[in-house]
C-alpha cells in the first residue's frame, strides 16, 4: 500500500505529462521534480494531497499549484487531479516550436473521462492564438476544446494570430546570385 501513495505524486506528473496532444514528446523521457510545502495521503481511499507551492518539472513542462488533489481506482491507477491555485498554471514546450501556457483558479484532470477542466478566469494560449473564459473544456481523445456556457456572463474570448509567413525579398535586398556577381562583370 505504500508503494502505491508514493507513486501518486509520480502518477500526477505522468498524467500532467500526457496533457495537449502536441506537447513536447521528448519531455515524457526526461526525469520529474516534484515538490510541496507538504504531503499527506490516505491509503485505505486511494487519495493523496499536496499542499503549498506544488510544482511538477518534467523537461519543458512546469505546473505550479497550491494544491494538487489526487485519486486513485481500485487498481492504484490516477483517475482524477485537481490542481487548485491563485491561479493554478501549466506551460510546456509544443512539437511545433511553439510555447503552450495555460492558467485557471482549478485544472481538474479526469482521466476516466479523458478530459481537462480548466475553470475561474480560465486562459490557454499558444503561438495560433488565446482562448478565454470562465470554463475552458479539453477533450483529451478528441482535442476538442469547448469554452463557455449556456448561462448568461460566460462569454468567451478568442484571439487568432496570422499565420507567420515565410521571411519575403523586399525590394533592394541582394539576390545570392547578384551578391555572387563583381561590379562591372
Amino acid at each position: 500500500m505504500k508503494n502505491r501513495v508514493d507513486l501518486a505524486p509520480l502518477a500526477l506528473a505522468l498524467l500532467l505529462a500526457a496533457g495537449p496532444a502536441l506537447a513536447l514528446k521528448s519531455d515524457r523521457e526526461k526525469p520529474m521534480d516534484i515538490r510541496a510545502d507538504s504531503s499527506s495521503a490516505f491509503t485505505n481511499e486511494g487519495k493523496a494531497t499536496l499542499t503549498g507551492n506544488v510544482q511538477v518539472v518534467q523537461g519543458t513542462l512546469e505546473v505550479r499549484a497550491d494544491r494538487a488533489d489526487i485519486s486513485q481506482d481500485k487498481a492504484g491507477a490516477v483517475s482524477r487531479a485537481l490542481l487548485t491555485g491563485a491561479p493554478a498554471t501549466l506551460a510546456e514546450d509544443l512539437d511545433d516550436g511553439g510555447r503552450l501556457d495555460a492558467r485557471a483558479a482549478t485544472i481538474d484532470y479526469d482521466m476516466a473521462q479523458e478530459r481537462v477542466v480548466f475553470s475561474g478566469d480560465a486562459v490557454v494560449a499558444q503561438p495560433r492564438g488565446e482562448l478565454r473564459g470562465e470554463r475552458i473544456t479539453y477533450n483529451l481523445k478528441t482535442g476538442r476544446l469547448d469554452a463557455g456556457g449556456p448561462e448568461g456572463g460566460n462569454r468567451v474570448f478568442l484571439r487568432m494570430n496570422p499565420q507567420q509567413k515565410p521571411a519575403e525579398a523586399k525590394p533592394g535586398d541582394a539576390k545570392p546570385a547578384d551578391a555572387a556577381t563583381p561590379p562591372g562583370g
